[in-house]
């Protein structure tokens, strides 16, 4: 792999970077990734802890599918 290709894998990446950033910031009130009934959230007095057990489940299926329709052969 030249120089060349690894720039350009580079911006690409960089690209989906910032468009999926840009989806999560605005399209926020629309996908509630982090708020779903099986996400935990334990306050104490000093220290908060999230666990987003469900939205890690639900993404892991979304990109499991996701990539199997672009990755199979």
């Amino acid at each position: 792999m030249e120089f060349h290709d690894i720039g350009k894998t580079i911006f690409y990446l960089g690209l989906a970077l910032v468009i999926i950033g840009a989806l999560l910031h605005f399209c926020s009130g629309i996908f509630p990734l982090g708020h779903l009934p099986g996400d935990f959230h334990w306050q104490g007095e000093h220290t908060s802890v999230d666990f987003p057990l469900m939205t890690c489940i639900v993404l892991s299926v979304v990109l499991t599918i996701l990539a199997n329709l672009f990755f199979h052969s």
